[in-house]
């Protein structure tokens, strides 16, 4: 693979090398699947545009040209592509991939059925790896990027958290039931030159009885289907042939088995709303046993025809003659289990080994800023601040106003008290991380202009009361619930 990996880099078969050739134009619809644009961009025959068409637009290239990109006796070899007597086509899909911290990658995995040109797509097969997506991104916005000593990936696919993962981590392990997943899985690793990574063939933690690790991630097969319940699941990327959602509940209920003290585990998940159950209280149950700090945030939620257009379409089955009839016995399904909708999102756990843990379930379905892993470690530590302090303690501590933090005040034409304008809302609003606003009162406003992160906070709310005309031992009693709201969600701060 270096001889490979040394010619891939050589014809600038990069990120930048890629966009750059393309331009944004073309580098945009090629993101959308589409390919014309692509086409036509990379018509002159140079390297990194005979690497472009070979593997990210599947066309066929003379063998010429692609011998004078790489070294096709090898790739051949190594069943890379796949030779038609003067053509090479590719036989698996690698493409440049990277992070914000300038690495440059390659990921492996299988044929996209779904790129939009002539004659273009594959058929998704069985045990098809699947190459980067929405949701395998947010993962990687999602995760924690302390430096640690071990961590594990639950349904590694073809390697895409574990390129992450290697960036700031010693040790990094990789699961999967799909033994094509790890085939190329050890060549995304080979062809980026990082690792090794240790991959391990079996479903969920069954690779890894009575280890723990300091970091688990997991974007595990989550889709919910009837194939799930009647077929053990046709795609292995995406159904895990267990019912409903129990692939996620099981993740979930047995991830605190693995994880190390103090240790964390982020996965993403797909839940169902059923008829008369709250989603909060059913997730809720995934994670009350588990004994870790739990934070579980409801991205969005879709209506189960949403549901199922979204995974034909995955699964390159919109238009066939099949999609109809797999539409309706996957509308029948939901219909009866009484689903209504279906839920995704992510959740977080701690192993803090608090002896009362934290749980919050919510819904956050308003942009925020990528990526959110710096973020999680604060949003824990503020909970377990709040958690260990008493409202008489907190009285004598020390809050300050999170730097990002902004006051808007929204003012309407009034004549009333001749000032010509009167206040009609008042907003806290954070610009980094999760963007979270709330409206906030005048006397609120005032506690929080005034926490400076050097005037205890019982002294902050006895000069408010006094300014307006407030009991101060009330206003301290009115106001503890909505100081340890804006804790929470990281308007103020404690300051040690």
């Amino acid at each position: 693979m270096e001889k490979l990996r040394e010619a891939l880099i050589k014809a600038d078969y990069t990120v930048d090398g890629v966009l750059e050739v393309l331009g944004p134009l073309a580098y945009s619809a090629l993101a959308r699947s589409e390919s014309v644009p692509a086409l036509r961009a990379t018509t002159g025959g140079s390297p990194v545009e005979t690497l472009v068409r070979l593997f990210l637009l599947q066309q066929p290239v003379d063998r010429k040209a692609a011998e004078a990109a790489l070294p096709v006796a090898e790739s051949l070899a190594a069943e890379l592509v796949e030779v038609d007597g003067d053509q090479v086509r590719a036989a698996i899909d690698i493409r440049p991939y990277g992070d914000d911290d300038g690495h440059d990658w390659y990921l492996v995995s299988d044929l996209s059925g779904g790129l939009h040109a002539q004659g273009q797509g594959h058929p998704v097969r069985e045990d098809h790896v699947l190459g980067v997506g929405g949701a395998s991104t947010t993962l990687a916005q999602l995760t924690i990027r302390d430096q640690f000593g071990s961590a594990l990936d639950v349904g590694t696919g073809g390697g895409v958290q574990a390129l992450h993962l290697a960036t700031h981590v010693d040790r990094v392990v990789g699961t999967d039931r799909n033994p094509r997943a790890l085939k190329l899985a050890r060549l995304t690793q080979q062809l980026s030159g990082v690792g090794p990574f240790d991959l391990r063939e079996g479903s969920l933690f069954e690779p890894v009885q009575g280890e723990k690790f300091d970091l688990i991630v997991s974007n595990p097969p989550f889709v919910i289907s009837p194939d799930n319940a009647a077929q053990g699941g046709r795609f292995v990327y995406r159904d895990s042939g267990l019912p409903a959602d129990e692939v996620c509940r099981q993740l979930i209920s047995n991830a605190h088995r693995h994880l190390a003290e103090n240790g964390w585990c982020q996965v993403l998940a797909n839940w169902l709303h059923v008829d008369g159950v709250d989603w909060r209280e059913r997730v809720a149950g995934w994670v009350r046993e588990t004994g870790c700090d739990a934070w579980v945030v409801q991205r969005e939620a879709q209506d189960p025809a949403e549901y199922v257009e979204l995974w034909l379409r995955d699964s390159g089955e919109y238009g066939t003659p099949d999609y109809l009839r797999r539409y309706d016995a996957w509308l029948d399904y939901f219909e009866q289990n009484r689903v209504n909708a279906i839920g995704f999102g992510w959740i977080t756990l701690h192993n803090a080994g608090a002896e009362h843990p934290l749980l919050r379930l919510e819904e956050i379905s308003h942009p925020v800023e990528q990526p959110l892993g710096p973020h999680i470690p604060s949003w824990f530590a503020r909970h377990d601040f709040l958690r260990d302090v008493d409202d008489d303690a907190l009285m004598h501590r020390k809050l300050a106003v999170a730097p990002d933090v902004r006051w808007e005040q929204l003012a309407r034409p009034t004549y009333e008290g001749g000032s010509g304008w009167g206040t009609d809302s008042s907003r806290l609003s954070q610009q980094e991380g999760f963007l979270r606003s709330a409206d906030i009162d005048p006397v609120g406003a005032a506690v929080v202009g005034a926490s400076d992160g050097e005037t205890p906070l019982g002294e902050i709310l006895d000069a408010v009361g006094e300014r307006y005309g407030i009991d101060g031992q009330n206003l301290r009693t009115g106001a503890v619930e909505a100081i340890r709201g804006l804790v929470e969600d990281g308007y103020l701060f404690p300051v040690a």
